[in-house]
């Protein structure tokens, strides 16, 4: 039967998360001697706290599901204990609400594969990095940001925003939105902490856009989200699409966005 009160965060459900994973950790597995009289064919609680290098009790409140306070050392140590592989140990990390110090970041350029998507879609379709760099794009989103992309040779939508003068007249409510923009890259800059490129791309907006210093200072922090996203074409007028943005498996720091129109 299928328990519906499960919770699907939170405390419970790291504490599950564990037991589970430590049920299916043999002894054998983590170099203890097996026995044919054990109760049970996975690791005893206090031989996964012995391992781990917290005490038995401590270990026992985590696997309840008590509200206790638990550091990256120990998730780390019991990730490493139960021998999980990267998914599972995300998913831990995640459950605990705490950031994997170890956590691989997946970067890189993507490949033409992955470029030649954009070229898939009818509507106005580009990908990004990290530092928001315009990967790829395909024709449509060139024909509506004509005069950038194409000419441009490194486009950069933060760089358009607030230092190409085709902006203020392509965006509609540029000021709005541009502001929210800065919210959006704050938000972002979070999973890249140690990344000198994004440091650097922050520094040298702050230096060339007084608009984007001023808001960066604000502190303002907001998820990129969908939605409406309107412009003042020269050749085609007013011009109204969705945004939706999309996450490629393997490649943390890229995004695909596309541009639907609306009806």
């Amino acid at each position: 039967m299928i328990d519906n009160a499960e919770s699907l965060t939170g405390p419970k459900a790291l504490g599950l998360f564990l037991r589970t994973h430590r049920e299916r950790v043999t002894p054998e597995m983590v170099g203890l001697p097996g026995s044919s009289r054990r109760r049970t064919s996975g690791l005893r609680r206090e031989e996964l706290a012995q391992i781990s290098g917290i005490s038995a009790t401590w270990y026992t409140w985590i696997e309840q599901g008590r509200d206790v306070s638990i550091s990256a050392a120990t998730l780390d140590n019991l990730a490493n204990a139960l021998r999980m592989e990267p998914a599972a140990r995300e998913y831990l990390f995640s459950l605990a609400a705490v950031k994997d110090p170890q956590a691989v970041h997946i970067s890189g350029a993507p490949d033409v594969s992955l470029k030649n998507c954009v070229n898939q879609f009818t509507c106005p379709a580009y990908l990004l990095d990290s530092c928001w760099n315009v990967l790829a794009w395909n024709a449509q989103a060139e024909a509506l940001f004509s005069g950038w992309l194409g000419v441009d040779p490194q486009p950069n939508l933060l760089d358009f925003m607030f230092l190409h003068p085709l902006a203020r007249k392509l965006v509609t409510n540029w000021a709005e939105r541009a502001k929210r923009v800065v919210a959006e890259f704050r938000a972002e800059t979070s999973h890249y902490a140690h990344s000198d490129a994004v440091r650097e791309t922050v520094i040298s907006l702050r230096e060339r856009s007084t608009d984007f210093n001023q808001w960066w200072t604000q502190q303002e922090v907001l998820s990129r989200e969908g939605g409406e996203r309107r412009f003042n074409h020269p050749a085609e007028g007013e011009k109204s699409y969705r945004q939706q943005t999309f996450f490629p498996a393997g490649y943390a720091d890229c995004k695909l966005v596309m541009l639907v129109p609306q009806e």
